[in-house]
């Protein structure tokens, strides 16, 4: 399950959530975030987009900071693939619908292999 419930960024509310979705909220973060204005985060602007929205809370900068230069550019942000898409897009099209959420916190069956009759030749 979520833990925070759905995230914040459907823009349209309309319970699906695209990856343009996601970007164009990364981008208003990044904006918010950038206090300097230098088109970049560094660690202490990032704490920044750790606080706000929920969803980020646990957000890793070394996850965003794709050339380990310390500083986080727009595009390293906005772009990168966002871990709620990642985990339940289960069809691979950038748009998570209340049915790959449902399937994807379905309780799981029993585990292990299938048992089934063992066809014997002698």
């Amino acid at each position: 399950m979520l833990k925070s419930g759905p995230p914040a960024w459907d823009a349209n509310h309309d319970g699906v959530y695209t990856c343009d979705e996601w970007k164009s909220f990364a981008d208003r973060i990044f904006t918010s975030a950038d206090r300097n204005r230098d088109g970049k985060l560094d660690p202490s602007e990032f704490a920044i987009v750790q606080k706000i929205d929920p969803s980020l809370a646990d957000a890793d900068f070394g996850y965003f900071d794709e050339n380990q230069d310390g500083k986080i550019t727009r595009k390293e942000f906005v772009e990168k693939p966002n871990a709620f898409i990642l985990r339940f897009d289960r069809n691979g099209d950038c748009r998570v619908t209340g049915d790959e959420m449902r399937a994807a916190n379905a309780p799981k069956g029993p585990q292990g292999p299938v048992e089934r009759p063992r066809d014997r030749f002698h």
